[in-house]
């Protein structure tokens, strides 16, 4: 079959890699309907995180399931599927608690299972699904296509915007700031409407970014970063700033500006791959009694809870994606993104 995979800094390539099958009597086989670019994917393209060897790449993707173990009992054959950015069992404490990503006995795409089995990356023809019934969600029936950006949302960044909002306390008539205006920061502006917030700014220095922002429910707009941005924060509330700031960047820069915008005794959400050095001030901290809280988003845990409204267009997140290529394209979406010609770019098999 086909599937990405990045070879290098800016050398993405979709190469002939071998079938997935099962493996185990837990997996199952998904046909990849479609998949997509993420920002964090954007990391190693760039260098960030060095790639020391050719790897799969890709956690994002929904699918009909092909086969399944003999111990899945969940999911069948012919469902249509929404994959979580990692694969989970969804019965150890871990998940219990609510914490998914922390699985005992969980992973990533594009690495091995806890058996040593290599996992493809989501951006390919086919994956092999370990932990078929704690990972796969299955729709109710096949959807329309129109419905697939929206529903493969679940699979990321809606869910990981929901995690920064929930994290930072959002709530009804809360006053909310979203640093970060990728899909993901989009998703934080239509989770935190969702929950009930009363005011969003959407910190943003991109019109068509702007554009979908305020679709989603932002109702303001503020392009200034750093001292600016801070400082036109403070103004529009009063003086003191937000109650809730959710940081869905992951740099020292947007993790500062986060702390120093939220008012004394709010609360930071933050979701952002820290890959750009992110650093917490204790003694501001401690002086302004903000909290800061959140981390990688437990998403698998959001699906049940998200996927009537997404059924039912109460919420329409997959507005974020604004270029679909054929995934024999891969580089150019990832340069696409790179270049911010693209706010997120879903690939079709």
């Amino acid at each position: 079959m086909r599937a990405t995979i990045i070879h290098g800094e800016r050398d993405v390539r979709v190469d002939d890699v071998p079938d997935p099958r099962l493996l185990t009597p837990t997996d199952a086989v998904v046909r990849v309907v479609a998949a997509c670019v993420c920002g964090s994917d954007l990391w190693p393209y760039r260098g960030v995180t060095p790639t020391d060897e050719p790897k799969a790449i890709g956690h994002e993707f929904v699918g009909i399931v092909e086969e399944v173990g003999d111990d899945v009992s969940t999911v069948h054959v012919g469902d249509f599927v929404i994959a979580p950015f990692y694969f989970c069992d969804s019965t150890c404490v871990n998940c219990r608690n609510g914490v998914s990503t922390s699985c005992l006995t969980g992973g990533w795409w594009g690495s091995t299972d806890r058996d040593g089995k290599p996992v493809p990356g989501a951006q390919g023809e086919r994956v092999r699904v370990p932990l078929a019934d704690g990972t796969l969600v299955a729709t109710p029936e096949v959807p329309d296509d129109g419905l697939v950006p929206s529903l493969l949302t679940l699979a990321d960044v809606m869910g990981t915007g929901h995690h920064a909002a929930l994290s930072a306390g959002v709530t009804t008539g809360s006053t909310v700031v979203v640093v970060g205006d990728g899909a993901v920061g989009l998703c934080a502006v239509l989770a935190a409407k969702r929950l009930g917030a009363s005011r969003i700014v959407a910190m943003s220095r991109h019109a068509d970014r702007q554009v979908i922002a305020r679709e989603f429910g932002a109702t303001d707009v503020v392009p200034e970063r750093g001292d600016e941005g801070v400082a036109r924060i403070k103004e529009m509330f009063d003086g003191v700033g937000p109650d809730c700031v959710l940081e869905c960047v992951g740099t020292k820069e947007s993790m500062d500006q986060a702390i120093r915008s939220a008012r004394p005794g709010g609360m930071v959400g933050y979701v952002g791959v820290p890959n750009g050095g992110p650093e917490l001030p204790v003694g501001r901290l401690f002086g302004t009694n903000v909290g800061v809280n959140g981390g990688v988003a437990p998403v698998r845990g959001y699906v049940e809870e998200l996927l009537p409204e997404v059924l039912s267009g109460a919420i329409t997140p997959g507005r974020v994606f604004d270029l679909e290529l054929p995934l024999e394209q891969a580089a150019e979406a990832y340069a696409a993104m790179d270049e911010r010609r693209a706010t997120k770019v879903l690939l079709r098999p």
